[in-house]
């Protein structure tokens, strides 16, 4: 079962309950997580892997050779990303607005394109001490797009097959986010009473609906705000799974990079439960 668990807004503990849940799931089955929060991973700090495999990433942009280029114009005309031009006897290309699709080089009469690879970043996996088939994606300072990354670490086959697969998916309602969302069977939203949090949850949870995604609620930092989130989620038939509360110690054990599970062991039958809820079909 493939669980993503994504937030509206930044700094909400999305990587702190993945990690946790992929703890827990590993103790009782194969369970692999992805990181494809790739502008800023963190998963690993935490459950800290070993990693075997790296593997440069991108897109494939496109190449123009001029001596064959008759500038006829239908390479620009094709690209719905404005990424190439032609002015005169002159071909321009903007690697930075490429989504590399390939269209200008399909439509080329005379071949004259070729692709090469503009590498944007690198994917890594590993297993951690718990078993867990770790894979994350690390996006290059200054790239302008993570979504070939994240499909990418998407498409990697996992090395044992996972009974239960968590997605950490980058924070914010983007594209990015959409893409890690999709093809997921559940998601958990983390949110916190606040808000900024519910301005935020109700983007993400307009995603999950969008793409015909069940989904449930993690309130973090529960104690805190006030009541406008349990508001929206019972208004919107949205259960909230679990709560985590507003905790001095737990923001130390975090800060310090320990799972909470491992921090706080009363938390593992939370977590379990929570786990058990998902893949049993929400009966809460």
């Amino acid at each position: 079962m493939r669980i993503v668990v994504a937030s509206g807004k930044g700094g909400t503990g999305k990587t702190t309950v993945a990690t946790s849940l992929a703890f827990v799931a590993s103790q009782k089955t194969t369970t692999r997580l992805l990181d494809c929060d790739v502008e800023a991973p963190n998963a690993a700090l935490f459950l800290k892997p070993k990693m075997d495999m790296h593997k440069e990433v991108g897109i494939l942009i496109p190449q123009v050779d001029e001596n064959t280029c008759t500038y006829c114009g239908k390479c620009a005309e094709v690209c719905q990303f404005h990424a190439i031009a032609v002015i005169g006897k002159k071909v321009m290309v903007f690697p930075e607005l490429c989504h590399g699709c390939g269209s200008c080089t399909l439509v080329c009469p005379e071949n004259a394109i070729s692709e090469h690879l503009e590498v944007m970043g690198v994917i890594e996996s590993g297993f951690t001490k718990q078993d867990i088939e770790f894979t994350h994606g690390i996006m290059n300072v200054g790239e302008p797009m993570s979504v070939p990354i994240i499909r990418e670490l998407k498409k990697l086959p996992p090395k044992n097959q996972p009974t239960i697969e968590v997605i950490d998916a980058p924070p914010g309602a983007s594209c990015p986010v959409v893409e890690s969302i999709r093809g997921a069977e559940f998601a958990l939203l983390v949110t916190e009473p606040t808000p900024f949090g519910l301005h935020d949850l109700k983007q993400v949870v307009e995603i999950t609906r969008e793409l015909g995604i069940p989904a449930g609620v993690v309130i973090n930092r529960d104690g805190i705000g006030d009541s406008a989130v349990d508001e929206f989620c019972l208004a919107n038939q949205l259960p909230v799974l679990m709560r985590i509360p507003m905790e001095r110690r737990i923001a130390e054990a975090i800060a310090s990079g320990k799972l909470l599970v491992n921090a706080f062991p009363e938390y593992q039958p939370t977590f379990q439960n929570l786990l058990d809820s998902i893949t049993s079909g929400m009966k809460v």
